[in-house]
């Protein structure tokens, strides 16, 4: 049942909506019932679905390793790409630094945890797209290896 207080030319009135089915409704104004038919069918709302989201673990560790599979660059290198929106921490390499799949790259705080972004390949470090302090959105392009 939905209600509404409305005004029409000045006068108050309370309005309960009963039920509604086709082009018909059930209408309760300031206490007395009426049946109200409508020009064209009412139309129902959609049903939502609802989406369960997993329950947190009661205890994660401070650098939880996250790695996405990394995208290949024009410049023919992977690309690692944020997993998910945060800010960056640290940046654990720099350019022309050899790193083996695995290994800790950068590390992205996101919802108050340490993340720890990982090398997706074996290669060298061509190019770091972030800095420490900036924010990034999950599939922002951080670092290229090749």
């Amino acid at each position: 049942m939905k209600e509404y207080k409305i005004k029409i030319n000045g006068n108050d009135y309370n309005v309960a909506i009963d039920e509604a089915e086709g082009n018909t409704a059930k209408v309760e104004v300031n206490g007395t019932p009426f049946s109200v038919e409508f020009e064209r069918p009412i139309a129902k709302p959609k049903a939502v679905s609802q989406v369960k989201r997993p329950a947190p673990a009661a205890a994660a560790p401070a650098a939880a390793p996250v790695a996405k599979p990394a995208a290949v660059s024009a410049a023919g290198g992977n690309v690692i790409s944020s997993p998910l929106p945060g800010v960056v921490l640290s940046i654990n390499k720099q350019v022309g630094d050899a790193v083996k799949k695995g290994e800790t790259v950068l590390v992205l705080e996101a919802m108050k945890m340490e993340n720890a972004i990982e090398a997706t390949c074996d290669g060298t470090v061509k190019e770091i797209k972030v800095q420490k302090g900036d924010s990034v959105l999950e599939g922002a392009a951080l670092i290229v290896i090749g």
